[in-house]
C-alpha cells in the first residue's frame, strides 16, 4: 500500500469542498432525505467535532473523517469517505484506525456510526465489522429507520486496526 497520512484538516478546503459535496450528492442519490444522516462542510467546523484528510505522498485527497463528542466517553465516527479512485487501496482502514486511536487517547469508551442499509454502503460495512463494530439500537438523537443500520464499538480493550479489504469504499 502507499504512503497514506492521515491528519487535521478544514473541511472548507477546495479538494475537501468538492469530496463532501460528491458524499452529499451520493448519500441523497442513494437514501430519502429523511434518512441522510451525513454532516455538511459547515456543519464540520462545529465544536466537538475533530476533521481528518487522508493524503497520499504528493499530498492528494485520498478521504475524508470526522469524530464527534457525544458525550465525555462517547464518540461517533461521521462523514467518512473515500475518494472513488483510493477505493479498495486501504484508505478506509487506515483513516478508521486513525479515528479509533484518536478516540482511545481521548479516553473514550465507546464510538458509535450510523450508515446505510443499501447495498452501496456493504463495503463500509464490512470495514466497520472487521473493526469490531457490533450492531446496536439507534443511539444520540437517531430513531429507528429501515434505511439505517447502527453500530457501536467498546473501547475499553483496545483498538485493533481493521485489515485492509479491496472491496472496502
Amino acid at each position: 500500500m502507499e504512503t497514506v497520512t492521515v491528519a487535521a484538516d478544514d473541511p472548507q478546503r477546495p479538494d475537501v469542498l468538492a469530496l463532501l459535496e460528491e458524499h452529499l450528492t451520493d448519500m441523497f442519490a442513494t437514501s430519502p432525505a429523511e434518512s441522510v444522516h451525513a454532516l455538511d462542510p459547515g456543519a464540520l467546523t462545529a465544536p466537538g467535532i475533530s476533521f481528518w484528510t487522508a493524503r497520499d505522498e504528493t499530498g492528494a485527497l485520498l478521504g475524508c473523517v470526522a469524530l464527534t463528542e457525544l458525550a465525555a466517553l462517547d464518540g461517533e465516527l461521521k462523514s467518512m469517505r473515500t475518494s472513488p479512485d483510493a477505493r479498495g487501496r486501504g484508505v478506509g482502514a487506515a483513516m478508521l484506525a486513525h479515528v479509533l486511536t484518536e478516540a482511545t487517547g481521548r479516553g473514550y469508551r465507546t464510538v458509535h456510526l450510523e450508515t446505510g442499509t443499501e447495498d452501496y454502503f456493504a463495503p463500509a460495512r464490512r470495514l466497520y465489522e472487521r473493526a469490531g463494530f457490533e450492531p446496536c439500537g439507534p443511539f444520540a438523537d437517531y430513531r429507528l429507520d429501515p434505511n439505517s443500520v447502527f453500530y457501536r464499538l467498546g473501547l475499553a480493550d483496545g483498538v485493533t486496526p481493521p485489515a485492509d479489504d479491496p472491496n472496502d469504499r
